[in-house]
């Protein structure tokens, strides 16, 4: 894993395509604006998890 500091208003671009900025810091939170493809699905990681589960959920009730 690459771990980078950024202050707010600093970005990390991925690639050519997407940005992530710091937008604000408050306390043990930060808020990250992403600038991605519309091509580029982008979830928190329990919303991805979630979609994964789901879409997995068909193939193991077949057998």
């Amino acid at each position: 894993m690459l771990v980078l500091s950024r202050q707010r208003d600093e970005s990390i671009m991925i690639g050519d395509q997407i940005k992530i900025t710091i937008v604000d810091i408050r306390g043990d939170k930060i808020r990250i604006g992403i600038d991605a493809p519309a091509n580029v699905a982008v979830h928190r990681e329990e919303v991805y998890q979630a979609i994964k589960n789901q879409a997995e959920a068909p193939g193991q009730q077949e057998g």
